[in-house]
């Protein structure tokens, strides 16, 4: 992991000191004060003025800021911040305040702040000679199952895990009494059964511990190998003092350690150390009831022959009536909290069916499959905070040591799309998590939304993947934790954004939602006009209205065809030789969502006369059918496609490459046997279809007719499982990109745009037109298909997965993959959105 340097350290320092002089400069007429902002919602036509007042000024304020592009891409937009609303602060801050924000591990709870206590479960199982801690989610564990069969994404969860003989079942529970410090009081429930276990006992661990490196204190009821209750005791400024209590009926040996570090990533290590210190004295596993001096980790080891339930319970605000203590404790442990735990059980199961009316739709086993949809999903909610590393921008001549600023620090509240491979915020995924959030619960899905727009630098840049603190940086190898800020990644949070509008626009919400939703479109307006305009202005083509993604590799002699992370389809086949002339259909298609978004905010907004009518005017541009197939139809195809610098004789060959120290090396290298010319990309793919994904085609087209024969056509895209996301006639179908490089978006069955897919034909199939049929016959079988596929690898795994293979349906790629192919939720119950 590199280093950061000093040097870069005070260019940080430095965009805080010109974020300071934005917002208060911004403030002269906007003032961040929650009692105006509230007043002047009572004035609508007041705060409108205010809103366009605030644009204004905010765009004097981007062109007279400072003109270092360094200074610049690490400087925060100068607006007030999302998260800073009124409706993100009282009882809706504190109520989210404990969670299971932690997806990186198996439980892991802590608060929403930067500085948090923080608390987590692991266990011990023997496997091939060797004793391996469970702690963080791996691969490598190869456990049968896990993951988060209910959620309800506020103060209920529950999920199983099988290990080999042992399966562990934990639910986790938040309450709020009236003695309660602030946040309240949880309890997580530990549920070991063994089954034909063949170790001598189970052992299953809780530690606590405090990022901040506050001491913690060793409770009372630790001694030898008794307990009474209290394992644990602290204080803090934002809880007050607090228990961490211990409860069982069942026969546990209990021991402990303690230690002090700030690496609290690095506890399995050190847990597993302490262990082995103490295996060496004795030959038993056990902690060796030893503490270092004054520790912030805390870990307890409980153990047993035979299966046993664990209760630990977190009583915050203990100093001020402790004498109240045990009874709170005893509400949330034992029976009461098994009542509790059914009774959050049953109320999540009528929510479920509230919300997604599917029973009448499938089969139990599907709807099961469909509640773990959701609970994964909003389980692997996590909470982040720290600085992204950025590159030094491309107009810049500054050097630094290692290359890298640092963004400011931030934090991001966001869910994720898989807890053992990816644990941190991606910002393309984050829109398709939030089309099934929102139907669960929207001040949840707002909040998440605010904590990605107020990432937004002054430039409108938003860092596509957020690598924020110590424990999501563990989880990534160095070279890719560097964000770049002339690459962009598709706008997708826009889907939701403009689901909302229209829901709004149709009486879908509650009058508090409805409130809620107006709040924030009003304050995120100008931050949405931002990113619209640094996407119009970093990513346009040569061609007036084309687009491209930039960041792709064109002097690259390792890939067959250069990738396009940006675009978030990595591998999938574009131009053989990137350059400015390039013209991305897909992101042209974006851009008609941004715009079409922006001007059913902005008319929402009642801003049709400023930038509405801009918006109305581009989303016109973007959707004009016959300018689109100027620039991007092939008629001998009856397909859309990239342009670009392009040739199809492009291979991989071995070759003797000279390395160091004069040593020759078999290597693949990309070969290309014609010279590329100007011309139509011709692969047939998901990046084909946007035009018809985003509805942009009329519906008595013949172009549409085409659409849906490519869809439909087994030789081409269908597959008895989903559309695939290559055509089998593409000359790159299932093709490596190096030698290492495994196809990826070159096949494979995606969840997010097979979902997308099934909604555009879901239109057309109620659409007046010759082809209505046709789509609502291709919609059915699609959507039975992937429905079908879903649930029986889901039965058959016990995981979602990242992909599914399109000629047998298996899943592949990363499993607890519970990111958008979540959306299977929403495939299920029918839910397209409101527009």
């Amino acid at each position: 992991m590199r280093r950061t340097t000093a040097r870069s350290r005070v260019h940080s320092s430095g965009s805080r000191s010109s974020e300071a002089r934005a917002i208060r400069n911004i403030n002269k007429i906007n003032s961040n004060d929650n009692n105006l902002i509230s007043r002047l919602n009572n004035n609508r036509r007041a705060f409108l003025v205010l809103v366009i007042i605030s644009i204004i000024l905010i765009y004097r304020i981007l062109e007279s800021s400072a003109d270092d592009p360094m200074e610049r891409v690490v400087t925060p937009f100068p607006s007030p911040r999302l998260m800073d609303l009124p409706m993100f602060q009282g009882e809706h801050k504190e109520s989210l305040y404990w969670g299971t924000y932690r997806p990186q591990v198996y439980l892991g709870i802590r608060a929403r702040v930067p500085q948090s206590l923080v608390a987590g479960m692991m266990w011990v199982i023997y496997k091939e000679g060797r004793y391996f801690i469970r702690h963080v989610c791996q691969d490598s564990d190869e456990l049968k199952k896990y993951g988060w069969t209910y959620h309800n994404g506020r103060d209920y969860g529950h999920q199983d895990l099988v290990d080999q003989d042992m399966t562990l079942g934990v639910s986790f529970l938040k309450s709020k009494g009236d003695y309660s410090g602030y946040g309240g009081d949880w309890v997580v429930r530990g549920d070991v059964q063994l089954e034909n276990f063949k170790e001598e006992k189970a052992h299953l661990f809780f530690y606590i511990a405090d990022e901040g490196g506050n001491a913690l204190s060793l409770g009372r009821g630790v001694m030898g190998n008794q307990y009474i209750s209290v394992l644990a005791t602290g204080s803090r400024s934002d809880v007050g003092s607090w228990e961490l209590h211990l409860k069982s009926k069942d026969d546990l040996e209990v021991h402990y350690a303690g230690f002090k570090t700030p690496d609290i990533y690095k506890l399995s290590d050190l847990v597993q150390e302490n262990l082995a210190a103490h295996a060496k004295e004795d030959d038993n596993l056990q902690l060796t009831d030893t503490s270092e001096a004054s520790p912030n980790i805390l870990v307890f080891q409980m153990s047993s022959k035979s299966s046993f339930i664990a209760d630990i319970a977190f009583v915050s605000g203990t100093g001020s009536d402790n004498s109240r203590v045990k009874e709170r404790v005893s509400s949330l442990t034992g029976t009461s909290l098994t009542s509790q735990l059914n009774a959050k059980q049953d109320e999540l199961d009528g929510k479920f069916e509230k919300f997604f009316s599917t029973s009448k739709k499938l089969k139990d086993e599907s709807m099961e499959v469909g509640k773990a949809a959701i609970g994964n999903l909003i389980g692997g909610i996590g909470y982040f905070y720290g600085q992204s590393k950025i590159s030094l921008p491309t107009n810049t001549n500054h050097k630094l040591d290692d290359d890298v600023l640092l963004y400011w620090p931030a934090e991001l509240y966001t869910a994720v799309p898989s807890r053992p491979f990816f644990p941190r915020g991606f910002l393309w995924d984050e829109g398709f998590h939030q089309l099934v959030i929102r139907q669960w619960d929207i001040p949840i899905c707002l909040d998440i939304v605010g904590h990605w727009l107020d990432l937004m630098n002054i430039d409108g840049w938003i860092p596509r993947e957020q690598i924020l603190g110590a424990e999501a940086l563990s989880k990534v190898p160095a070279e890719a934790v560097v964000q770049h800020p002339d690459n962009g990644n598709p706008p997708a949070l826009f889907m939701v954004l403009q689901d909302l509008v229209c829901s709004m626009k149709k009486k879908k919400f509650s009058e508090s939602e409805e409130k809620q939703v107006s709040s924030f479109l009003e304050r995120a307006f100008v931050r949405l006009d931002a990113w619209f305009q640094w996407f119009n202005t970093t990513q346009s083509g040569k061609a007036e209205s084309s687009y491209y993604w930039h960041g792709r590799d064109n002097i690259t002699i390792r890939q067959l065809n250069p990738q396009t992370l940006t675009s978030g389809f990595d591998d999938y086949p574009r131009a053989s030789h990137p350059n400015d002339k390039e013209r991305h259909v897909d992101l042209r298609c974006w851009m008609f969502l941004a715009a079409e978004s922006m001007y059913s905010i902005s008319e929402f907004l009642e801003m049709e006369s400023l930038r509405g009518k801009e918006y109305k005017l581009m989303s016109k541009v973007f959707s004009d059918i016959e300018l689109l197939n100027q620039m991007h139809f092939d008629n001998a195809y009856g397909a859309y496609f990239d342009f670009g610098n392009h040739t199809e004789k492009v291979r991989l060959a071995w070759k003797l490459v000279e390395g160091p120290n004069n040593i020759l090396s078999r290597q693949l290298i990309r070969e290309v046997l014609e010279e590329p010319v100007l011309r139509f990309v011709p692969h047939i793919g998901y990046v084909s279809l946007f035009p018809f994904i985003w509805k942009i085609i009329p519906p008595q087209s013949w172009i549409l007719e085409k659409q849906l024969n490519l869809i439909s056509d087994k030789t081409i895209l269908w597959s008895d499982f989903g559309i695939r996301s290559l055509a089998k006639t593409s000359s790159l179908y299932m093709k490596y990109n190096t030698e290492h490089d495994a196809p990826y978006w070159r096949g494979s069955i995606w969840i997010n745009m097979n979902y997308l897919i099934l909604s555009s034909l879901h239109h057309y199939s109620k659409e007046n037109g010759p082809y209505r049929e046709r789509a609502e016959m291709i919609y059915n079988d699609l959507r039975n298909n992937l429905i079908s596929n879903i649930v029986k690898n889901y039965q058959q795994t016990g995981y979602f997965w990242e992909q599914y293979d399109q000629d047998t349906g298996k899943g592949k790629g990363a499993r607890v993959f519970t990111g958008w192919t979540s959306l299977v939720l929403l495939i299920m119950a029918e839910s397209y959105g409101n527009c």
